[in-house]
């Protein structure tokens, strides 16, 4: 006779939106590059080789000489008012008529469209997105359980007419989400007429617009168009970041938001870590005050745009016929459409064992993803790591190619 246990009761019950949060493809492609000897042309990480670590370091040293109890205490949940102002004359610079007291700085522009899931989004509530979008713009409001609504796009951004039929193709619609600069991760910019017509369609359907710029100081020729923000300001929620033009760690972005929206996420900030950190503030001001971007970026846009040129070298030289792609005018990123026959996602595998890494283009859709599909960063590795892992690339699709064809002949 054998008695049995009755098996512990699970303590944990996971809310419903636990369901919708999954790991990030990109961070565990990530792990995968560590392994010694893999190029990565994955990750969206800006060039360690830009991060001004002595500006930084002497900026540290006068905020904590000047005045360390206030960097070192609890803060305003606004942040830092020096910074918040400064914020606002820059974007006076592209157009927009901005108040200090409209911007909200926050951990990273990442936080941002968190707040703006959680101020916004109903369960069930549509929320329109571009094909493909950010992948982390998917990561934050999933939780938040909307319907995501896939708007026609082309080479130069969201169909105006996508946006002007989502009062019939998806009622209640709570915003538009785009990115006019550089996208991640196809690389395109919203042309001005584009921009026109997207901010026309968005007014005549009653959607307001959420504009993400972290790339738009990262352009090679000329600066991109104004801001959507600058166009329609009462209707528009506008995205900034210090990650691509200092440093990432320092997890520092801000929301610029109409007045009436601007409370809201207020007490949505206050409620997820009462503010960002007012050492990082302190430090990125100092830094920043006196016109430093203004000498520091353009020597980011010149390695970036020397990577770019290798890449788009390599990608003529080494990618079968029938690969598709076009040089993007700015930011960090190609996107790449294989030829027929070959699935991005699986190709990877094949691609990481001879030396190559990259992120399929899967996961960047919210429906009907490409599967021919991938994203290439080129700011990461030199421009001879460039040449190696776009020929190691170029390999591995050929070789798949050549064993399709045999594969299909009798």
């Amino acid at each position: 006779m054998t008695t049995g246990t009755t098996p512990p009761q699970r303590p944990w019950t996971l809310a419903q939106r636990a369901a919708r949060m999954n790991p990030s493809i990109i961070r565990e492609i990530l792990k995968v590059t560590e392994q010694p000897g893999v190029l990565s042309l994955a990750g969206g990480l800006p060039s360690p080789d830009t991060f001004p670590v002595e500006a930084m370091r002497e900026a540290t040293a006068k905020v904590l000489a000047d005045t360390p109890k206030e960097a070192l205490q609890y803060a305003a949940s606004e942040g830092f008012g020096p910074l918040r102002e400064w914020v606002a004359a820059q974007l006076a610079r592209q157009g927009q008529q901005v108040s200090p007291g409209q911007v909200l700085i926050t951990t990273g522009s990442q936080q941002g469209l968190d707040l703006m899931g959680k101020v916004l989004i109903d369960a069930g509530a549509p929320v329109a997105v571009e094909t493909p979008t950010y992948l982390g713009a998917l990561q934050a409001f999933a939780p938040y359980e909307p319907i995501f609504h896939s708007l026609a796009s082309d080479s130069a951004g969201p169909l105006p007419e996508a946006i002007e039929r989502l009062p019939h193709d998806a009622p209640g619609t709570r915003f538009a989400y785009v990115l006019p600069n550089f996208q991640n991760p196809t690389g395109r910019v919203i042309p001005e007429a584009r921009r026109q017509a997207v901010v026309a369609a968005a007014q005549r359907a009653h959607v307001p617009l959420i504009e993400d710029n972290p790339y738009g100081d990262l352009w090679f020729d000329e600066a991109p168009p104004a801001p959507l923000a600058a166009r329609w300001p009462e209707g528009t929620v506008y995205l900034g970041s210090f990650s691509k033009v200092l440093a990432p760690g320092l997890r520092l972005g801000y929301v610029v938001a109409p007045p009436e929206l601007y409370p809201k996420l207020l007490q949505a900030k206050q409620a997820a870590d009462l503010h960002t950190p007012g050492f990082n503030q302190r430090v990125v001001h100092q830094v920043i005050r006196d016109g430093f971007l203004d000498q520091h970026v353009p020597t980011i846009r010149a390695r970036y745009k020397a990577q770019r040129d290798a890449m788009a070298t390599a990608l003529a030289e080494h990618l079968p016929e029938g690969s598709e792609w076009a040089a993007p005018l700015g930011g960090m990123f190609f996107w790449i459409r294989l030829p027929a026959g070959c699935h991005a996602m699986a190709l990877l595998p094949k691609a990481v064992a001879a030396g190559v890494a990259y992120v399929p283009g899967e996961p960047f859709y919210a429906h009907a993803p490409d599967t021919r599909t991938l994203r290439l960063s080129f700011v990461t590795l030199s421009v001879d790591d460039i040449r190696a892992a776009v020929a190691a690339l170029g390999g591995v699709l050929r070789r798949h190619l050549n064993e399709e064809l045999a594969e299909e002949t009798p």
